[in-house]
């Protein structure tokens, strides 16, 4: 039966990336159609980085993804010790309340954040659509992520290591930078990937919140498609795909290390 596990794993894989695999091919394709390959170019690539509009979406989202990623790690690292220190019926209450922004869909949050924004324009504060309310929108929904994310490790944190640091003459603030923070730190590095790979990627959220001069790259390819499909996206897609497959490949093998130091370390022990 290996041979039917081996060619099942081939049909689910051919299945997922053979689409990607075709994308990446017909971006270096000369002809503009998308059943027909012409020759080899590089021209797409070449025009990509001399559109203006893509290059200065893509700068709005980065910043956008990293300034919301940031203050959304430290507002949910906050929340989240807070959280922990409450009694058992408010946290589940809490958790609860948390978990429904991650389960309600988009759309819904997406007409809410525009309806808020334009209620408090209308009660007389200066907000415009644009970066700020971009910034705010990203900020709200990448907080749950990173809320569920630290909640674990604090549950695994032992409690009397803080009292500890205390004990040994540390105040409650250097207590909770050298003790509480480092063993944490896990999960608040995992709830800023998680906040970085969710703002990058919003699409419906960020098309109700932003402004005609702070359009990130999703709504900016989503305003070309509309017209027709251009072999520049085909090229701005596979550099994504190529960066994601880099970044990937390069924390697992971090990790392979990691791992082989750790048990040769054991084994010396031993």
């Amino acid at each position: 039966m290996k041979w039917l596990r081996k060619t099942y794993v081939a049909i689910v894989m051919a299945f997922l990336y053979a689409p990607i695999l075709v994308l990446i091919v017909f971006s270096f394709n000369k002809s503009k159609s998308r059943g027909a390959w012409t020759g080899f170019t590089l021209s797409w690539y070449q025009r990509l980085f001399t559109n203006e509009a893509i290059i200065q979406s893509l700068i709005n989202t980065l910043v956008v993804a990293l300034i919301s990623s940031v203050l959304a790690t430290v507002i949910g690292t906050l929340a989240a010790i807070g959280i922990r220190n409450m009694g058992r019926l408010s946290r589940s209450v809490v958790m609860n309340v948390t978990y429904m922004p991650v389960i309600n869909p988009e759309i819904v949050t997406g007409v809410s954040l525009m309806l808020l924004f334009v209620f408090v324009k209308n009660a007389g504060v200066q907000l415009e659509f644009g970066f700020v309310t971009l910034v705010l929108a990203h900020i709200t929904f990448n907080i749950p992520y990173v809320i569920l994310n630290v909640m674990p490790k604090l549950r695994q944190m032992d409690v009397s290591v803080y009292e500890a640091a205390q004990d040994l003459g540390c105040s409650p603030m250097q207590a909770f930078f050298k003790v509480v923070i480092p063993e944490i730190m896990p999960g608040m590095l995992a709830g800023f990937l998680m906040a970085v790979t969710y703002s990058l990627d919003d699409f419906i959220i960020s098309y109700f919140v932003t402004g005609p001069t702070s359009q990130t790259l999703p709504i900016t390819i989503f305003s070309m498609t509309r017209r027709k499909v251009s072999p520049e996206i085909n090229a701005l897609s596979t550099i994504i795909f190529v960066v994601v497959l880099i970044v990937l490949l390069a924390v697992n093998l971090n990790d392979a290390r990691r791992e082989r130091e750790n048990r040769v370390k054991a084994r010396a022990r031993v």
